[in-house]
């Protein structure tokens, strides 16, 4: 409540007074309100690269299925396709982003609508993907590309006014500071003190984040990380403080609690409107963030899962972050560009129901899942994910007016309507003309005059 009254006092005093200074405690933190930007932008791209895309298989959790786990399957494929005795500090010379082409990334996101992407910076195995001053020889510029990655895709991104977000794993595996903390039950700060927080303090200053998406956090509580110091410097005197967004991985304790969004879980999916803002995270590989050479088709999600799980997210008052995986060269296989440029096409046509929306006072038609609403103000979006066989499309919850207006976007002019008896809309949709391909997933009536 303290928080709140200062922040309350503040705006009542008006421009003149410096903006209020959080204390370093989660009371403090949470009452921060979250930059304008992140939910106007409700699409992103996520990307998962590191020296885990290497062995290219299994999952982004190689190195621990294989050496923390012994998993028989992971030991066996390693001694087919490896010299005996090989290490995971081996794979790093093979991670050569030979043609990662950041410009060529940034338009592809661009076309695929994202509005921010987020990089892993480093994951679980402790490899960063800059030139971090405490991973001596175990980051992209000592070994592998040679290159700063972050650095580089950040430039690209701005150049085609995207946000960019820094994905950072707390914790590493196997590193021996980390190991040791966990064995003392995390009553020493070895591991926080010179690695983890040296290298979130260094992406702040380096590269001047969007977005810090936390991960890594569950095995010792915030405390140990030191997450709510680190959050108030941020959010206080950083050089990002007044734009920066946080998620909820701070702490053993923390997801969907506390911080800037929810995440709450990987894929998580609210079954009704949450209070707090979040967002779902997803991947277009279903088994795998990490690139992985034996995926199939199959195995990829299809364009009318990814609109699905766009639609009903953006309903829900969500953000949707779509993860793709990019090979050890730095690139971005065919299949996952085609998905995302399908995504971005859909969004061409439809994206007025998706940006900068609101929830609407209802989510979901309570007859069907496969009608879902957002708003702008006073007009309603009715997105219908299968197109109505008798083309003509029902709607309960709108409560139309002799006013009442209703276009389909991408389609010239008004459509027909007529009151349903009962409660609701008859909308006559236009004639689909005979095609041997399959339509699109999922079109968008805009309701103008409508309660």
């Amino acid at each position: 409540m303290a928080a709140l009254g200062l922040l309350g006092v503040a705006a009542a005093l008006g421009p003149g007074l410096a903006a209020p200074r959080y204390r370093p405690d989660w009371a403090s933190l949470d009452a921060r309100p979250l930059p304008a930007w992140y939910d106007r932008a409700k699409v992103g791209v996520f990307v998962h690269w590191g020296v885990f895309s290497v062995p290219a298989w299994g999952s982004e959790w190689f190195w621990w299925h294989w050496q923390g786990q012994h998993d028989a399957a992971y030991e066996s494929f390693v001694r087919r396709r490896f010299p005996p005795g090989t290490t995971y500090a081996e794979f790093a010379p093979r991670f050569t982003a030979y043609d990662f082409q950041p410009r060529q990334w940034a338009q592809l996101f661009q076309r695929a609508g994202a509005r921010y992407v987020v990089l892993t910076t480093k994951h679980h195995e402790g490899f960063t993907n800059w030139g971090s001053p405490v991973s001596w020889n175990w980051n992209s510029v000592d070994t592998g590309p040679h290159r700063d990655l972050v650095g580089e895709l950040g430039e690209a991104l701005r150049e085609s006014n995207l946000r960019y977000g820094l994905y950072h794993s707390l914790m590493e595996w196997f590193n021996p500071l980390y190991l040791a903390d966990k064995q003392n039950d995390f009553k020493t700060q070895s591991f926080v003190l010179k690695k983890t927080m040296p290298e979130l303090y260094d992406l702040v200053l380096k590269y001047k984040p969007d977005l810090i998406w936390s991960d890594g956090d569950w095995e010792a509580p915030d405390s140990y990380w030191n997450s709510t110091s680190f959050l108030a410097w941020l959010y206080n005197d950083s050089p990002v403080k007044d734009t920066v967004v946080v998620n909820d991985r701070w702490g053993r304790g923390c997801s969907c609690r506390h911080g800037g969004f929810y995440n709450c879980a990987d894929k998580f999916r609210p079954g009704t409107l949450p209070e707090h803002k979040w967002e779902m995270c997803s991947s277009l590989d279903r088994l795998s963030w990490g690139y992985r050479s034996n995926m199939s088709l199959p195995e990829v999600m299809d364009e009318m899962s990814m609109i699905e799980e766009l639609v009903q997210t953006v309903s829900l008052g969500g953000n949707y972050l779509l993860n793709v995986g990019p090979t050890k060269e730095g690139v971005i296989v065919p299949i996952f560009q085609e998905r995302l440029l399908a995504l971005g096409r859909w969004l061409d046509t439809n994206g007025e129901a998706i940006y900068e929306s609101q929830p609407w006072r209802v989510q979901m038609e309570n007859t069907t899942d496969t009608v879902w609403y957002t708003s702008k103000g006073p007009v309603v979006f009715a997105i219908f994910l299968l197109w109505p066989r008798d083309n003509v499309l029902h709607l309960s919850s709108p409560i139309a007016s002799p006013g009442t207006q209703v276009t389909l976007l991408g389609f010239a002019g008004t459509l027909e309507w007529q009151i349903q008896p009962g409660a609701g809309m008859l909308i006559t949709l236009p004639s689909m003309l005979p095609s041997p391909l399959p339509p699109q997933p999922g079109w968008v009536v805009k309701l103008e005059g409508v309660k």
